[in-house]
């Protein structure tokens, strides 16, 4: 470099020292009229942008003052000033308008600031400085994202985990709220998880509620996939479309619950469906947690055995109904023998069956429902006796 630039740079620079805050200025006062979105920030983020544009004005000034020293552009560490909640408003695309902005104020007012004859000098410079700006800001937001993407994936798998333990407290909210979760109501889906990294899994089934519209939750447990589903207007519906994210094996829907704060019983019955799963090889996929009360029963889920004590024997306990039933499933479902064992006739049999399945749900002539209510009825019977043992000792 010669020494007409030499002086002409150093002129320059004391014309752009003066000229900082008349720059940082006119950035702010064009960006108020150009953006709408910068219009619609809060004052504090308005300033704060105020802020990084006149850091950066200062930065390219310290920066053109030496750049013939093959001094490299500072072009990060400018961005430090904003705080973290400021990056997270201002996307990477308004990062670029603002860089646009100040190239743009410094375009209309070159013959201020520059030096006669160095014009093209101050022109060269902000174009490689803001082009190196340009690349810092992407790389400072690919940090940024990096690091939310971590931080969210840690908060999503203790929600998935507090869930499962069943450890539910008000800070369990908090953190859905900082994921965006919003949703009611919720199901719990339970399944093996594939042979695959868990977080591609996890990924995956993020891209599919994005798609769908629902609000979705997920963890990979060893070699269990656990998803809590929420914000779709059928639930169960919307469960059932995550069924082609897992692995083999049986899947198990928990019942629909009213939040996220109730979520734990949805993901303690779809767990224990899945546990209890082999008793049943034959069952649809996936499966929904209620209809394996037997099974879970049977495999000392003591949820599920309240259940069928409450919906299979309570209502029909001190009535001819139950008699009705025990004989009739003694009997092998057979309508003439338990009618005869009853003293009855057949279409007496036929009426209480119908009101058994009014009172429970479960119908005795179906096999299915004919099982759920032998074991409903034979734990009704050991709650029974358990409570009359207490009471004689």
């Amino acid at each position: 470099m010669t020494d007409h630039e030499d002086r002409t740079r150093e002129d320059t620079t004391r014309r752009l020292e003066r000229n900082m805050g008349t720059l940082g200025t006119a950035a702010m006062a064009r960006m108020d009229d150009r953006l709408p979105w910068f219009r619609a920030l809060s004052a504090e983020d308005r300033s704060w942008v105020g802020l990084v544009a006149q850091a950066g004005i200062a930065a390219f000034v310290e920066w053109f003052a030496h750049a013939g020293e093959g001094r490299p552009t500072p072009s990060i560490e400018f961005f430090g000033t904003a705080p973290r909640e400021l990056k997270r408003s201002i996307s990477l695309q308004q990062t670029v308008d603002i860089v646009r902005i100040v190239v743009e104020v410094v375009e209309t007012m070159t013959d201020e600031l520059a030096a006669p004859g160095g014009g093209d000098q101050l022109e060269q410079a902000m174009l490689r400085y803001t082009r190196d700006v340009a690349f810092a800001a992407a790389q400072v937001y690919a940090r940024e994202a990096e690091a939310r993407g971590a931080w969210d994936a840690r908060l999503e798998a203790l929600i998935v985990d507090a869930l499962v333990r069943g450890e539910v407290d008000d800070g369990l909210h908090s953190w859905a709220a900082a994921l965006g979760w919003t949703s009611a109501p919720v199901v719990v889906v339970a399944g093996h998880a594939p042979d695959e990294d868990p977080r591609a899994v996890i990924d995956g089934l993020r891209e599919k509620g994005r798609r769908i519209g629902m609000d979705l939750l997920a963890g990979v447990q060893a070699d269990r996939l656990i998803v809590i589903v929420g914000g779709a207007d059928n639930v169960d519906h919307a469960a059932r479309q995550v069924v082609p994210r897992f692995g083999a094996g049986p899947i198990v829907i928990g019942p629909e619950v009213p939040d996220l704060h109730a979520a734990a019983r949805s993901a303690r019955a779809a767990i224990a469906g899945l546990k209890a799963s082999s008793g049943w090889p034959d069952a649809p996929r996936p499966v929904h947690a209620e209809d394996l009360l037997a099974e879970r029963a049977l495999d000392g889920d003591d949820d599920a055995r309240q259940q069928l004590v409450e919906n299979v024997y309570l209502p029909l306990a001190g009535t001819p109904l139950l008699d009705t039933l025990a004989t009739y499933l003694e009997q092998g479902t057979s309508l003439e023998a338990t009618a005869r064992l009853l003293f009855v006739h057949p279409n007496t049999v036929r009426y209480r069956l119908k009101k058994i399945t009014e009172l429970t749900g479960y119908q005795p002539t179906e096999g299915r429902s004919a099982f759920t209510l032998q074991v409903g009825l034979i734990l009704g019977r050991l709650t029974e006796s358990a409570v009359t043992w207490r009471a004689l000792t």
